[in-house]
């Protein structure tokens, strides 16, 4: 097997790649299978960070939010993340791979406070960090915070699973049959044509740190390995030429 190109990665997992076929909610076999997708590459000794999504909790409470304060409605969906972190957890502990969830909101009887350093400092001795509660900020999405965090820990690349599609389209899949698949694209282009990779402020962030992204499909779990390994699969999403 060809050695890891990467030494540090964040892995940024939708909430949706957790639910298996579930409406929603959280399915044990799908979490167990992405666990063990992450313990393959852990064990090839690239240093992992994650920042888990809440969509398959929040589907539940769109309802319950609807006509909400959106700070208030945005709080739910970072508490939401570290109902997801959990489960991930104690699936990654399950198989071996020691695991800590940092949380930008305190819940400190689960979770420790998000601490850069200490984050870094995890990742050096070997352990998978799970980043939970966003920013700790309304009104930013967890694209944002994934992109925030890999640059604070010095990641070489973001890992953006996605839930049934292969990467980067001309236009949605699900509603345009002959949307293409883009192989490569830059920050800049996805930008411009308004390319559903992450949000804006995202993808900004991404952009003016020269962070490469790789937009994948997460239901076949040996995608992220075969990223890890040098392959291309879906969508690499880099920086201009200097």
């Amino acid at each position: 097997m060809a050695e890891p190109v990467f030494k540090r990665i964040l892995l940024k997992l939708s909430g949706e790649s957790l639910m298996g076929s579930r409406d929603y909610g959280t399915d044990p076999e799908r979490l167990r299978a992405v666990a063990t997708s992450i313990k393959a590459i852990h064990d090839r000794g690239v240093e992992i960070a994650i920042v888990v999504g809440a969509g398959n909790i929040y589907r539940g409470m769109k309802g319950a939010a609807a006509g909400m304060d959106r700070a208030t409605a945005d709080y739910m969906g970072m508490l939401a993340t570290v109902l997801n972190a959990l489960p991930l957890q104690d699936a990654l502990e399950t198989q071996g791979v020691h695991t800590r969830v940092q949380s930008a909101i305190k819940v400190e009887e689960v979770a420790e406070p998000y601490i850069r350093r200490r984050a870094m400092r995890h990742l050096e001795k070997g352990r998978v960090v799970i980043f939970a509660a966003g920013t700790g900020n309304p009104f930013f999405t967890t694209d944002t915070a994934a992109a925030l965090r890999a640059v604070e820990i010095h990641a070489e690349a973001i890992l953006m699973a996605k839930n049934g599609v292969e990467g980067v389209y001309t236009a949605d899949p699900r509603e345009d049959p002959e949307a293409m698949l883009i192989p490569e694209i830059t920050h800049m282009e996805a930008l411009q044509r308004g390319l559903r990779v992450m949000d804006a402020t995202a993808l900004t962030l991404c952009m003016e740190n020269r962070l490469p992204l790789h937009v994948f499909n997460m239901d076949d779990e040996q995608n992220i390995e075969r990223i890890v390994s040098g392959e291309r699969v879906g969508t690499l999403v880099k920086a201009e030429a200097s």
